[in-house]
């Protein structure tokens, strides 16, 4: 009949402790057998999906449960090379306990966001996902090991114990509550019946898939809001940025409009403007997208107003290299020379500088001294 579905190992340590040499080869080597039978699992689930009439319906889960496994290969993989075969000291356990606690992105699916969740949730995810999965194409074997199945609900219901307090209170939490108190009721009626020697086998499947979906939405609304707060925590911190970059690219324009001539008339955006962050994600998703909008405004406005200030100075420091050259061939004293010169520096020493113009007697005193322009000595090459 079907092959039985597989429990993801509990994981070593926790985050900013280092592991355990000892746990961490008891998890290696369950995580590997792990990997290798759910990808045998997931290969019977998809043939039996394919072949079922209806199958398309579960073409998301599948998918999930798909992209789910790859994330942990992937990182099992990570965990094996940091590993190298137990010669590991301080740092790579440490290295090793962020690989297991630390964030695993994984896709949610077609159309769906990444969801920010770490190994161990990412394996108990796959679980539930497997046994609802297995459940709705009925894939278990007729022959139900009642206590292994019952052992492994009862395991399931005490993850989600685990996971209500989690949520933030309010009406999430209490649903949440409610519903692990009637699958505690459910659980202990099976049990009692099937102590009784009584066939429970068409009750367990139910009630473990039911439990694997309060599992799963639970680990989901974790990691959703985890997602949420790092976006808010993100979007203060680009504001900041950006409100400092307002007053840095404000310096620049009150320069350029001091120094240059017809200096451009770009607006400069305020990020005040938007207000503070808010709250709700969906807002802070929206709030996000305005503060990448104002980022490329800044930058937009930043370059057209530092570019004739860097070109003022370019200029300057071109006039004094041509003077330069003048001294040293002895032509600084020509009458001609030195009034270019003069009227050179006069034009790119102005306040406000006329660019132009600049641009104009820089190249009139280049021209004069012999030097070749760039379009000159392009075209000597050319021809």
């Amino acid at each position: 009949m079907g092959t039985p579905s597989v429990i993801a190992p509990d994981a070593p340590a926790r985050m900013g402790q280092a592991v355990d040499p000892t746990e961490m080869v008891r998890f290696l080597e369950q995580l590997g057998a792990w990997r290798a039978r759910r990808h045998t699992e997931l290969d019977e689930i998809d043939r039996a999906a394919r072949a079922a009439p209806g199958g398309d319906a579960l073409i998301g889960d599948l998918t999930l449960s798909m992209t789910l496994w790859q994330s942990v290969a992937t990182r099992y993989d990570e965990l094996v090379r940091v590993w190298d075969g137990g010669r590991v000291g301080e740092v790579e356990r440490l290295r090793l306990s962020a690989l297991v606690w630390g964030r695993l992105d994984t896709g949610a699916g077609p159309g769906a966001a990444s969801l920010a969740v770490s190994l161990p949730e990412a394996c108990r995810l796959s679980d539930a996902l497997a046994a609802q999965l297995r459940q709705r194409l009925a894939l278990d074997p007729l022959e139900v090991d009642v206590a292994a199945h019952l052992r492994a609900v009862r395991a399931t219901l005490e993850r989600v114990r685990d996971l209500v307090p989690v949520e933030p209170a309010g009406p999430t939490r209490d649903r949440a509550a409610v519903r692990l108190q009637s699958l505690d009721g459910r659980l202990a009626d099976v049990t009692q019946r099937a102590q009784r020697g009584a066939d429970v086998g068409g009750q367990l499947g139910p009630l473990d898939a039911e439990a694997a979906l309060v599992e799963r939405d639970l680990i989901v609304a974790a990691a959703t809001r985890r997602d949420d707060e790092r976006d808010r925590v993100r979007a203060q911190a680009l504001r900041a940025e950006l409100i400092n970059r307002t007053d840095e690219v404000t310096r620049v324009v009150d320069e350029c409009v001091a120094r240059v001539l017809a200096a451009p008339t770009l607006a400069v955006p305020q990020v005040e403007s938007l207000g503070p962050v808010p709250d709700d994600a969906l807002a802070v998703d929206a709030y996000l997208v305005r503060l990448g909008t104002v980022a490329r405004a800044l930058a937009q406005a930043e370059r057209a107003y530092r570019s004739p200030l860097t070109e003022l100075d370019d200029l300057r420091a071109l006039l004094d290299a041509y003077h330069a050259k003048a001294v040293g061939t002895g032509r600084s004293g020509d009458p001609e020379v030195a009034q270019m010169h003069r009227m050179a520096l006069d034009v790119v020493s102005a306040i406000p500088a006329d660019l132009a113009r600049a641009r104009a007697v820089v190249a009139a005193f280049q021209t004069l001294l012999g030097v070749p322009t760039s379009s000159a000595a392009t075209s000597g090459r050319t021809s």
